[in-house]
């Protein structure tokens, strides 16, 4: 019998409670990180719980959402994937003052970015956004 993949509410079920038990276990700042489908569930959970991400950190998001909250967001994309238009999207009509867009040379998406000449740029923004 084949293994279907999770469900998209379950996998926004379970990113909501990840985030609950980080926060259960006393870690008051939560960031969400996600490339491709996954910055597409965290964004579909941001829409519908703004108040649930501290800060949010999307490689490659594929669709534009309304509602998020004014966490701060940082949107990475590859000026020459098919998708990077999204994340400039967002990054202009996401709330918040705290909204960065990043666009690397190339056309690598999400996780594959890393393995690229610009990986290294995108792992420094992300851990400099995360440390702050």
């Amino acid at each position: 019998m084949p293994l279907s993949s999770p469900s998209r509410t379950s996998r926004r079920e379970s990113i909501a409670a990840a985030v609950a038990k980080l926060h259960d276990d006393g870690h008051a700042d939560v960031a969400l990180v996600g490339g491709s489908a996954g910055a597409d569930a965290i964004l579909q959970l941001a829409s519908q719980q703004p108040d649930l991400p501290d800060q949010l950190v999307l490689l490659s998001p594929n669709r534009v959402v309304d509602g998020l909250g004014g966490e701060p967001k940082l949107f990475i994309a590859s000026e020459d994937e098919p998708v990077a238009h999204v994340s400039q999207q967002l990054a202009d009509s996401s709330p918040g003052v705290d909204n960065e867009m990043i666009l690397l040379p190339g056309s690598a998406h999400a996780q594959n970015i890393f393995d690229g000449e610009s990986g290294d740029a995108a792992l420094q923004a992300i851990l400099e956004r995360l440390a702050n």
